[in-house]
């Protein structure tokens, strides 16, 4: 039986407004399959167009000088950063931090490409949390045992990581939440800096080029930041773009 050209696979009220993910034929890329997901009536992610939440990975995770890393990723999505995470063959563990727990449930059900291979990824946990309250809690490293297979709060804050990657927010001044703004903040940052290792490095992804207050927060809180250019073709759009990752490493 062949598939429909368009179909909406899941439908949620969640705390952050409508969200839906479809799946549809694009007919001027030769019926080409893309998986959609749209959230408070806005398009937010395709995959289609991921070769930045990959960058992300591929530009960060080179920067830590560990043959056995442990990484944490902010935000789900399609599960394109987190498998990128995984392609390194120094990665031990990819703790994921997603705030909606339909999105989980989508790879969990498979209903998303990657679902399947992330969710038997030995490797591969999911964790229902809020990213900026996990990283802006104070690190309990060392005051308790850090477990294998964190699943709350509290279990990650026991962990050091050797790479955060975050993919959350369209970008540092635009944000899904107002209360994400302080984590962007010095202090915020500062905090941060408590749940990675020595020589361990945070990198973000961004839609638009950071200002330069960002860049003075992130100074602040790490001895080496420098931005990347993502450039790609999106198919979609049918034009040239870009975004941008911000990396920051810790001394």
């Amino acid at each position: 039986m062949s598939l429909a050209a368009f179909e909406e696979l899941d439908y949620s009220m969640s705390p952050l407004g409508e969200l839906i993910l479809r799946r549809r034929e694009v007919l001027s890329l030769d019926r080409a399959e893309v998986f959609e997901v749209k959230l408070d009536g806005e398009f937010l992610m395709s995959s289609l167009v991921n070769d930045a939440e990959i960058a992300l990975a591929d530009y960060a995770l080179p920067l830590v000088a560990q043959d056995k890393m442990d990484v944490m990723v902010g935000g789900l999505g399609l599960g394109y950063t987190a498998q990128a995470a995984l392609k390194n063959r120094n990665v031990e563990s990819v703790i994921v931090v997603e705030y909606l727990q339909r999105v989980i449930s989508w790879h969990q059900r498979e209903l998303v490409p990657l679902g399947k291979s992330l969710t038997q990824d030995a490797r591969c946990q999911f964790v229902h949390d809020d990213f900026f309250a996990v990283v802006g809690s104070p690190s309990t490293n060392g005051e308790q045992p850090s477990p294998a297979c964190p699943k709350s709060t509290d279990d990650i804050t026991a962990k050091l990581f050797h790479a955060i990657l975050l993919d959350i927010d369209h970008s540092p001044q635009c944000l899904l939440r107002a209360g994400h703004a302080e984590f962007y903040t010095s202090q915020g940052l500062k905090r941060l800096t408590d749940h990675i290792h020595p020589g361990g490095v945070f990198a973000l992804w961004s839609a638009d080029a950071p200002e330069e207050s960002l860049m003075a927060s992130l100074r602040s809180a790490f001895s080496s930041v420098q931005v990347l250019e993502s450039n790609f073709y999106n198919p979609l759009l049918d034009e040239e773009d870009v975004n941008y990752i911000v990396t920051a490493q810790r001394s």
